[in-house]
């Protein structure tokens, strides 16, 4: 599913002037870290689309986070698919940002309050106060993104981003972790100079998350149906 992703991807960026073979090795590079017998969801790949086709990436680089799948895809500024690998997020079900959150220590943050916020975000490397340089995804309710450490052994984080089933990776305080190989590997050298990040809901609908996205999605349906009944 995933080289069908990266070649999809590659058809939107380039539908007039990508050869097969480049597409091939564009396929062949991008990084795949998910689990064997993974895949990804087919909205995953209609919004990536979405997003080459309408330039809702302003041509920055931009990783797709699909909560529920435990995944995180991340693609260059032209569209091409960098990698996909598995992540760690938010412990606690939900889209919101709890008012307050970033001033908040770790240890003083509600447990009904550990999420990771949905929606789209613009982001950056910039300092943290206890991190040192960190990639935000939104500095305002502090949700970044960076490599798994084993941090509290208990939480056994490496073990959990290494199995299959996404259901155990919400254990963070809200921000996404990614092994260190794939954090070294793809997001440092695609994100070095920012870039956008779309972060799909866990209980909000997509269109209350992603109206644009939802309404090209509708029209798109009604048009498929139009052509079909003309068919006839």
């Amino acid at each position: 599913m995933v080289c069908a992703l990266a070649l999809a991807s590659i058809g939107v960026a380039n539908a007039k002037d990508a050869p097969a073979k480049e597409a091939a090795a564009q396929t062949v590079d991008a990084a795949d870290q998910l689990p064997p017998g993974q895949d990804v969801s087919d909205t995953v790949i209609e919004f990536a689309g979405w997003v080459v086709a309408s330039k809702d990436n302003h041509g920055y680089p931009f990783a797709i986070m699909d909560k529920a799948a435990a995944q995180i895809l991340v693609f260059g500024g032209d569209g091409r698919l960098r990698g996909a690998a598995p992540g760690l997020f938010g412990s606690a079900t939900g889209d919101h940002t709890a008012p307050g959150i970033a001033g908040l220590a770790l240890r003083e943050i509600p447990g009904r309050d550990r999420t990771t916020p949905a929606g789209r975000f613009v982001g950056g490397f910039g300092p943290s106060i206890d991190a040192g340089r960190v990639l935000w995804v939104d500095y305002d309710s502090a949700v970044s993104i960076h490599p798994t450490a084993t941090g509290v052994p208990a939480e056994k984080r490496p073990e959990r981003l290494a199995s299959p089933e996404p259901d155990d990776n919400r254990v963070t305080h809200g921000c996404i972790n990614v092994s260190p190989e794939f954090y070294e590997g793809i997001i440092s050298s695609t994100f070095e100079r920012g870039g956008i990040f779309y972060i799909l809901p866990d209980t909000a609908s997509l269109a209350e998350t992603f109206p644009d996205f939802a309404q090209s999605r509708s029209t798109g349906q009604r048009k498929g149906k139009r052509a079909r009944s003309a068919r006839h």
